[in-house]
């Protein structure tokens, strides 16, 4: 083990998976048949929360989408990204993953399946719609759960923290122009206005809105402040990514009656997506040199996806009752499950990773 690693090992903070976040998938699940039943009993209702717009904005999503993003970025510390320097190994493998390879294998994926293998096992009026949801999950990285996952595989912190900083500010000014690409290329129509929109309300807003919360709290109560603060607002972002969920089942209910195989169909490409990128992340690391406790979590950042951010983008674009919506929400489904097989594998796979020659053994990250 690397001297870099000895030290992770026993300074590494005490994050682990949360009653909420450790059964999210069943949340989920709960979500949709929930959303299904009170879309079917009662339509009007629901019928009467998607006409509340204003410039295309569903205002009771924007409020749910801002409950979902804000506690989440609090967590981020951009002073963090003077120590990019010091990881740049793990640092430049994970960026190119996140931003050079993964939105734009996605896009591959779901034209592989979506619009070709699966094609006539889906409703033919959703194809594109679908893809451009696999696209919009794919183009950010996830912004918090990746400190649990980190934890999980004893993840050096430092290296955590400026790569998710890093990726915030990158997703700023990158998303809006991957997403606008990858959706052109495959020939859907990219409504551009509302795209822009969508990154100034769930991205650009929320990250000022929790700076200043996250600094006001600093300065007035210190980190025990904040670290009470993050404690109340977690279960907070949760309940509002169930409540849009059930929102969405309610409008999804009838399709996703008709067509059973749908969400098992999307859940394929995804799957494939999380452990090529994971893969490539983890391998390219041991190429380079990063130590263990840096590579983990690379894997992990590169792998995984803001499905909170997907789904609000989703909404935004294409609706409620879009396929696009449904497929980001697969996303959240199969997320918690599939990213703790992925740590396993990394902690699994740790002596194999550090007989690899070029690993350094102490100090360099």
């Amino acid at each position: 083990m690397s001297a870099a690693c000895e030290m992770t090992a026993k300074q590494a903070e005490n994050a682990r998976l949360g009653v909420f976040e450790r059964y999210l998938t069943l949340w989920v699940a709960l979500c949709i048949v929930t959303g299904i039943v009170l879309g079917h009993f009662l339509p009007s209702a629901f019928q009467t929360v998607g006409k509340l717009e204003i410039a295309q904005v569903n205002l009771p999503v924007a409020v749910l989408i801002w409950l979902m993003i804000i506690p989440m970025l609090v967590k981020i510390d951009f002073a963090a990204l003077r120590e990019v320097g010091q990881y740049w190994r793990g640092i430049g493998v994970t960026l190119l993953i996140n931003w050079g390879i993964k939105p734009f294998s996605m896009a591959l994926l779901g034209w592989l399946f979506v619009g070709g293998l699966f094609a006539p096992l889906l409703p033919a009026e959703q194809i594109e719609s679908y893809i451009a949801g696999l696209i919009l999950l794919a183009a950010a990285p996830c912004t918090a759960m990746v400190f649990v996952w980190s934890n999980l595989t004893k993840g050096e912190p430092h290296f955590t923290l400026s790569q998710v900083a890093l990726n915030d500010v990158i997703m700023v000014f990158a998303f809006g122009p991957i997403v606008g690409l990858l959706l052109g290329l495959t020939s859907i129509v990219v409504p551009w206005q509302t795209l822009f929109l969508s990154v100034v309300l769930y991205i650009v807003i929320p990250l000022f809105v929790a700076q200043i919360a996250r600094g006001a709290v600093l300065k007035s109560q210190g980190p025990a402040g904040l670290a009470r603060l993050l404690e109340k607002l977690g279960p907070l972002s949760l309940v509002a990514l169930l409540t849009t969920l059930v929102l969405l089942f309610g409008f999804q209910g009838e399709q996703i009656v008709k067509q059973p195989l749908v969400i098992l169909l999307l859940a394929i490409p995804i799957l494939f997506q999380v452990f090529f990128n994971a893969g490539l992340a983890y391998w390219l690391n041991r190429k380079v040199g990063s130590p263990h406790c840096v590579a983990g979590p690379s894997a992990l950042i590169g792998a995984s996806n803001f499905f909170e951010l997907a789904v609000a983008a989703a909404i935004a674009l294409f609706g409620f009752e879009s396929g696009a919506a449904l497929a980001t929400v697969v996303g959240v489904l199969i997320e918690v499950p599939v990213m703790l097989v992925v740590a396993g594998l990394v902690n699994r796979s740790r002596k194999w990773y550090e007989r690899g020659s070029s690993i350094p053994t102490a100090g360099a990250v």
